[in-house]
């Protein structure tokens, strides 16, 4: 019988939050510091020294005995480096346990070990992290012992962001500045600050870990580069929503309990469409406090499962031919006193400052849909967007007909006079209560859909920060409102003004709106006829990043300066390219050592039976070995030759001089050449007897588990 859990006895058990720091630091700087996170005024440097202090004193009172500051560079992953609180020794020869002000606001790294585009030369090593708290310091519990982590933003020595947060915290403050002008130009006066909310979910497979170490491609790259399909696949819909098994409900047990010790508010949980795919899903918070806890989940996924005999897979298409993971973006608006800028209400055509609001993120999103893309490219997402199981690589949005009709008479007739209900759902149950229908369906294949009161933005995958995203999101709807704030302040009639502005605006964008099949070959014509951009690959929406337009928008708003775009158009280039060369060699290695040499073996073995069988009784019929040894000698001869391709595309990719030509060499006749060498080692798997084959099938890691 499994123990019972106490969630509200844990939550949050681990993290230096509100209650601790009430409990642990003077009245009057726990004050100041509130003041700080809350109202977004400055840090005052005078405080830090007791809260360090208190800070050190609660984690060495739950064990720790190391503190680190926890950045997010641009490689993806996260970063640490530990220092224990030893600090001096007393005249007893006693150790003093210290954490200082100055140790706790700003921490030194080297600058020029992580991606930085040009923006750091090897030589130049000095890098800085600086404490963000508004997202609070939390305990690493695992083999290295207990760790104090503060999260921070990484720069560099000339103060260049570096990192995921910076960028991220400089958009939050262009949001909020410009959506606190639309609040008050309704007369929301006492609007003091708005912060973007976000809630991401989640999605992920878990595969047997012996298995996991069997495959060289999984332990290389996060995918499988060779694999057949099994019979069943996700055909049957039976996987979905289906019933946890018991291994699996252990690892979500433990996550779960994990995740809520550390402040994550893990909320659902459920089986994804395909065999071994999962998704887990927290509940809304403040932007940079939902892209620290993403990281989180995504780390302590990987830690639990290997308590569990299991490997967590977060790449994107981690199984060719079967559902890849993403992870949505859930995204709104909401004022210090509550108020949510994306709640239409009952009766969203009399409500004009939703309207402006939804008339203004149309514009942000039609501008800039190369940008949206682009915040969402990372090369394992090449795999799944437009797959038939995720979003088109097309940026549209997602309104709902009750919207769309709205929006539709005041783009017709200049004003909207009523809007659609859903009424009442009947069950024809006697037993079963009625539903309040809801007034429009949703839509799974819309990458940026309004859900009721906040937008989803879908394209983002399993493994990617939710930083890029929201960094952009942020910033292009902060631009959609001062430019709208700009006019309307200066309106002799507001009203007049605002209403003019509204219909404008959705008449002007009404082509991003597509409330159809995005899965279909229409959609794609459709998109082209209305000038929407088509980015079907990631070095293909890198450029967005370095465009006058780009450079202009983020140093507008002071989120990137355009050394910061070029830098991280180069870091996106170099991250495409290794990514996919890491893949060919890979794949090189695995069918030259591993599956070349298993099919030898079977055709020896082939080879052996029909000179058997022939010595035995020469007028039997051996046409079936003679035809399987000829099918496979020959899909063996394609292997060989496809490998050999390969081989000579990965020399010549060294000699390419720049990483942006390096990539597109990557995406043109590296990608093809690995699918040519993949074709026939796939089919030789559903030939090749099982005992001969070296790796295991996807049958055997996703449906074995």
């Amino acid at each position: 019988m499994s123990e019972t859990i106490n969630v509200e006895a844990i939550f949050g058990e681990n993290v230096f939050n509100d209650s601790v720091m009430k409990e642990r630091l003077p009245k009057s700087v726990y004050k100041k510091l509130k003041q700080t996170i809350e109202d977004g005024s400055e840090l005052d440097p005078t405080i830090a020294d007791v809260v360090a202090h208190a800070m050190k004193d609660w984690a060495v009172d739950n064990g720790a005995t190391h503190y680190t500051h926890w950045f997010q560079p641009l490689t993806g992953v996260t970063a640490e480096k530990h220092d224990s609180f030893i600090g001096n020794f007393d005249s007893q020869g006693k150790v003093l346990m210290d954490l200082s002000g100055k140790e706790l606001i700003k921490g030194e790294t080297d600058g020029s070990s992580f991606p930085s585009g040009g923006l750091r030369a090897t030589f130049e090593a000095r890098g800085y992290t600086a404490w963000d708290c508004t997202s609070p310091a939390f305990l690493k519990k695992d083999a290295t012992g207990v760790t104090l982590c503060i999260p921070t933003a990484f720069c560099s020595y000339r103060g260049e962001a570096l990192d995921k947060k910076t960028p991220l915290l400089r958009s939050m403050q262009a949001i909020d500045k410009e959506a606190t002008r639309i609040f008050h130009l309704f007369g929301h006066t006492e609007v003091k600050r708005v912060t973007p909310s976000v809630g991401p979910e989640q999605e992920y497979f878990l595969i047997d870990r012996d298995k996991y170490l069997k495959r060289k491609d999984l332990i290389y790259t996060g995918r499988t580069l060779f694999g057949a399909m099994p019979p069943k696949g996700q055909e049957m819909d039976d996987h979905y929503y289906g019933v946890i098994r018991e291994r699996i409900g252990s690892y979500m047990k433990e996550l779960n309990e994990e995740l809520w010790k550390l402040g994550v508010t893990a909320k659902t949980q459920h089986n994804e469409v395909a065999p071994a795919q999962h998704e887990l899903a927290t509940i809304y918070t403040k932007a940079n406090l939902a892209v620290d806890h993403n990281q989180i989940v995504m780390e302590t996924m990987k830690k639990v499962a290997n308590r569990h005999g299991m490997a967590c897979l977060l790449h994107e298409k981690p199984f060719q031919g079967v559902n890849g993971s993403g992870k949505h973006n859930n995204w709104s608006l909401a004022s210090d006193t509550g108020i949510n800028m994306l709640d239409p209400g009952v009766t969203p055509h009399e409500n004009i400052q939703f309207l402006l609001v939804l008339a203004c993120i149309m514009k942000a999103v039609d501008c800039h849909a190369d940008l949206l893309r682009q915040s969402a490219a990372v090369p394992g997402n090449d795999f799944r967007l437009g797959a038939q199981e995720a979003p088109p690589a097309i940026i549209s949005i997602f309104v709902g007909e009750q919207l769309e009709d709205v929006i539709d008479q005041l783009i017709s007739t200049g004003s909207a006079t009523h809007s659609k209900t859903g009424g009442t759902l009947k069950t024809g149950v006697t037993t079963l209560p009625d539903f309040d229908k809801d007034a429009t369906d949703r839509n799974r294949t819309s990458p940026f859909a309004f859900t009721g009161n906040k937008f989803e933005f879908r394209m983002v995958g399993s493994s990617d920060s939710v930083s890029s995203a929201n960094v952009v999101l942020n910033t292009i709807v902060a631009e959609a409102f001062k430019e709208a704030a700009d006019e309307l302040e200066k309106a002799a009639d507001f009203d007049l003004a605002v209403h003019d502005m509204i219909k404008k605006l959705l008449a002007d964008h009404r082509r991003i709106i597509f409330n159809g099949n995005g899965y279909s070959e229409a959609w794609v014509e459709e998109a082209e006829r209305r000038g929407l951009p088509n980015l079907k690959c990631m070095v293909d929406a890198i450029p967005s990043l370095v465009t006058e337009k780009a450079f202009k928008l983020f140093g507008d708003f002071g989120v990137y300066t355009k050394e910061e775009l070029v830098a991280r158009a180069e870091i996106e280039y170099e991250s495409y390219a290794k990514s996919v060369n890491i893949e060919a060699k890979a794949m090189i290695n695995i069918a030259g050592k591993q599956l070349i040499p298993a099919v030898v073996r079977y055709t020896t073995v082939l080879a052996q039976s029909l000179s058997a069988v022939k010595a035995a009784c020469p007028e039997a019929d051996n046409s079936v070995q003679t035809e399987l040894l000829i099918e496979v000698s020959d899909l063996l001869s394609d292997m060989k030759v496809a490998r050999a391709k390969l081989e000579d595309l990965v020399e010549e990719y060294q000699h390419i001089d720049s990483m942006e030509k390096r990539a597109h060499f990557c995406y043109d006749e590296i990608i093809p050449a690995m699918q040519a060498l993949r074709d026939p080692a796939d089919q030789l798997e559903m030939i090749v007897d099982k005992e001969y084959w070296p790796i295991p099938s996807y049958g055997d890691m996703i449906f074995e588990v």
